[in-house]
């Protein structure tokens, strides 16, 4: 996994829920985020890593980065945007 070039601020695993609990757990965790910072979302392939970051990106936050670990995982880096 290549080096980030940003602070992460929050971390929060996904990968023991399935679709639609997914997002709701991302965008909780967002919530509690202040504008600019940036939550860490580990989450599983298949449906979860297809759906979450495209609702994150309608709901006006920006997707830094999605990592694939090769593993069945993937880490997303989420930039949050203002309210």
């Amino acid at each position: 996994m290549a080096e980030l070039d940003f602070q992460v601020d929050d971390r929060v695993d996904i990968t023991d829920v399935n679709c639609p609990v997914t997002f709701v757990k991302t965008k909780v965790a967002l919530e509690e985020l202040d504008e600019g910072q940036i939550l860490q979302v580990h989450l599983s392939d298949g449906e979860p890593v297809q759906n979450v970051p495209r609702s994150v990106k309608e709901e006006g936050h920006e997707i830094l980065r999605l990592d694939d670990n090769g593993d069945g995982t993937f880490e997303l880096y989420i930039k949050k945007a203002g309210d």
